[in-house]
C-alpha cells in the first residue's frame, strides 16, 4: 500500500487567512473580536484564546506577539511612510520640515489599525514555517492512522518509493 505524502498548503492560503483576521489552520474562525464589539483597547489588540472550530491556540506563551508587533506592524508601517517620504521629496521638494509633519501624523492611526493584521500575519508565517498540527503521515489498512507512525517522517527511496524511516 502507497503511503499518502503530506503536502505543505501554499503560502497564499494563509496570508489570505491573515488578512481577513482568520484562523491559520481552519479559515472560519475568527482571530480577534470583530470591531463591531470592541469595547477596549484590550478587545482590539488581544486575540482571542483559540479557534473554536479546530482548537488551535492563537497565543502559546506570554510575548509571543513581541515580534510581530516589532518587526511587521512597526516595520511595515515605518517602511511604507519611508518610501512615501522619499517619494515626496523626490517629487516636489517640500521644505524638509513640512514633509515629516506631513509624514508622521498619520503613522500612529495607520500603526493603529495595521496592528491586528501584523500579529495575523506572524500567526500565519509562524503556522505555515512551523506548523503546530502533525501531517497525515501514514494509514494502517482500514484507511485510520497508526499512531507509533505519527510522529516518524516519510523518507523516500533511491527508487522514488516512499517508506516510513525507522521500520
Amino acid at each position: 500500500m502507497k503511503v499518502p505524502r503530506y503536502q505543505r498548503p501554499a503560502a497564499w492560503r494563509f496570508i489570505r487567512r491573515a488578512m481577513a483576521l482568520r484562523c491559520p489552520e481552519c479559515g472560519v474562525s475568527p482571530i480577534f473580536v470583530p470591531w463591531r464589539k470592541v469595547r477596549s483597547l484590550f478587545d482590539w489588540f488581544t486575540p482571542l484564546d483559540g479557534c473554536p472550530r479546530c482548537g488551535y491556540a492563537f497565543e502559546r506563551e506570554q510575548g509571543y506577539f513581541l515580534l510581530s508587533i516589532w518587526g511587521l506592524n512597526y516595520g511595515l508601517v515605518g517602511g511604507i511612510f519611508l518610501l512615501v517620504a522619499l517619494w515626496i521629496q523626490h517629487r516636489y521638494n517640500p521644505p524638509v520640515r513640512s514633509a515629516w509633519w506631513l509624514l508622521l501624523l498619520p503613522m500612529p492611526v495607520l500603526s493603529f489599525l495595521f496592528a491586528r493584521h501584523a500579529k495575523s500575519l506572524f500567526l500565519a508565517m509562524d503556522h505555515y514555517f512551523d506548523p503546530h498540527v502533525k501531517p497525515p503521515s501514514a494509514f494502517a489498512q482500514d484507511g485510520q492512522a497508526d499512531e507509533r507512525d505519527l510522529d516518524r517522517p516519510i523518507d523516500d527511496d533511491e527508487d522514488g518509493r516512499e517508506h516510513l524511516s525507522g521500520s
